[in-house]
């Protein structure tokens, strides 16, 4: 267009650091430039379409996208850290039987915009309403960052850069359900972020049984691929473990996890159970909770036990699945 370089600069941090969502709000750069950058391009960023705070501060945000779907995200206060939990793709494909996002068919994924949008909002949240700065990232809500792959990526950088909203990677933890040649992929890259490996079961019959991505990357192959990622960035990895009653809550279900664990520097994270509709599955009785985190730590395992927030309005880990009443008559338009 002929102009200086430095306005492309400009451009830049109003639209990565700013979060402009319209070229009128750019208001350094030159009025006459603003009207021809409106005539030839257009910002898509995400619009809040509901808002619902929990009892205990959570905060789900249902966005709109700019062809018309929906995708959430939660803002997770605690004492300690304050953590904006994000989607990276409109519905999932994965069909895990214990999560309510896995109900929803895939319908696209998000850009990397798309997902910096949630943070940067998010982020907003956290400052002007609780007064707190946002501490974490979790790509951990609706979809399967790793099938997503570029676009996740290319939103790290984003979120990460001193040009963009200047987070450290170490801030950042992706979840995959478990996909591994996408994770030996995370190692080629060298990544900074913390992976984390929702694993749910240490026993590939019981995995099968709760998750179908567990027929083509068993446990031998998630194995192989998570100490080719340790070797290539030295990074810890999080194992995610929803201790289901009855079912993955025994102390040989404990044994077979201390078992998977030790193949890499780990830390385990025990996640109670959200009840979806169904009630396939229910919460673990607390006392075999505190026995197989005592096990784990017995054979020297950092462990932690998370108690979940945001279940009084659906935001709590698995249960994600735009159920607001605004959601839903949108839903029905897109049907």
């Amino acid at each position: 267009m002929g102009e200086k370089s430095f306005r492309a600069k400009q451009i830049h941090e109003w639209l990565w650091q700013k979060n402009a969502g319209s070229f009128e709000e750019m208001s350094n750069v030159g009025k006459s430039l603003r009207e021809q950058l409106d005539q030839h391009f257009s910002i898509e960023r995400i619009e809040l379409q509901d808002q619902q705070i929990s009892s205990d501060k959570t905060i789900k945000c249902a966005f709109t996208t700019y062809d018309n779907r929906v995708v959430e995200g939660v803002l997770i206060p605690t004492r300690s850290r304050t953590t904006a939990c994000i989607s990276s793709q409109v519905g999932c494909s994965l069909a895990c039987k214990f999560c309510a996002t896995g109900r929803l068919k895939l319908m696209r994924n998000l850009t990397a915009g798309e997902m910096v949008d949630q943070v940067a909002y998010l982020k907003n949240q956290a400052e002007s309403r609780y007064d707190t700065p946002l501490t974490n990232i979790v790509y951990m809500g609706m979809g399967e960052p790793l099938l997503n792959y570029k676009e996740m990526l290319r939103s790290t950088e984003l979120i990460c850069s001193s040009e963009g909203l200047g987070m450290s990677p170490k801030r950042i933890t992706v979840s995959t359900a478990g996909i591994a040649k996408m994770i030996k992929k995370l190692g080629d890259d060298e990544v900074k972020f913390n992976l984390a490996l929702s694993l749910h079961a240490a026993d590939d019959d019981k995995r099968d049984k709760i998750m179908e991505i567990n027929e083509s990357n068993n446990l031998e192959a998630l194995r192989e691929a998570l100490v080719y990622f340790h070797e290539r960035t030295g990074t810890r990895v999080t194992f995610e473990y929803i201790i289901f009653k009855d079912f993955n809550d025994g102390i040989e279900d404990a044994r077979d996890l201390a078992n998977f664990a030790k193949c890499v520097p780990c830390k385990i994270n025990i996640i109670e159970y959200n009840p979806i509709d169904d009630g396939e599955f229910q919460q673990a009785d607390v006392k075999k909770v505190d026995d197989f985190a005592a096990f784990l730590e017995a054979r020297n395992l950092i462990v932690n036990v998370r108690r979940s927030r945001g279940k009084d309005i659906d935001a709590a880990c698995g249960q994600l699945a735009n159920k607001n009443k605004a959601i839903k008559k949108d839903e029905r338009v897109l049907k």
